[in-house]
């Protein structure tokens, strides 16, 4: 089944814990996770539900490559890395 996981630095603006969820794809998983954490659709996709600018997604240490409709595939063991983006000198 695979893993949602949001980085340390979005726990410090949204209660977001691991969650084990289904799906074939990413936006699949991230529709499962959201339905049990409303709160971090809103700070992760936009009103279009695509990723926001200040968001990077990560599948098993790879960048997400589909930030619009999320079709990018899973495996049974797929771990989704969500970060918010680091800026600042």
């Amino acid at each position: 089944m695979p893993r949602v996981v949001f980085s340390h630095a979005m726990k410090r603006h949204i209660d977001c814990p691991p969650l084990d969820v289904e799906g074939p794809n990413v936006r699949t998983a991230l529709d499962h996770a959201f339905s049990k954490n409303p709160a971090a659709r809103s700070y992760v996709l936009d009103d279009q539900a695509h990723v926001r600018k200040h968001i990077s997604i990560f599948i098993d240490g790879t960048a997400l490559r589909d930030r619009k409709t999320l079709t990018d595939k899973l495996s049974s063991t797929s771990e989704i890395l969500i970060v918010p983006a680091l800026s600042g000198g």
